[in-house]
């Protein structure tokens, strides 16, 4: 197929309006839930552990939220219909691009020092 072609399809579903995430901020994912005939809401918040696209519709985050004992990983595609919002909250320095290792961290040695704008 051709590039050019693929990428005027996509280029309708593209919301313009979200953030350039990268991995080493903290964001706020606002998603919108179906149950039973009626729409929610739901919020996520958490660090950006890795980001990961081919094209720009197919951008997806992994978001990680770590709570008292147990820690939770999403998965979210940026541009897909259920993502209506994505605020970045915080941001860190950090000197990979894929920062899986803090998975293994926990207390002190977890923390990451903040960038100032």
């Amino acid at each position: 197929m051709d590039a050019k072609l693929i990428n005027e399809i996509q280029s309708e579903f593209i919301k313009n309006e979200m953030p350039q995430v990268r991995t080493w901020m903290e964001v706020e994912v606002s998603q919108t839930i179906k149950e039973w005939g009626k729409e929610r809401t739901q919020k996520f918040r958490g660090l950006v552990i890795k980001t990961k696209w081919k094209s720009p519709l197919e951008k997806t985050i992994t978001v990680r939220k770590t709570t008292d004992w147990f820690s939770i990983e999403k998965i979210i595609p940026v541009h897909a219909a259920t993502t209506s919002k994505i605020e970045v909250l915080r941001q860190f320095k950090v000197r990979r691009s894929n920062i899986n290792f803090i998975k293994k961290l926990s207390g002190k040695a977890a923390r990451l020092k903040e960038v100032k704008k």
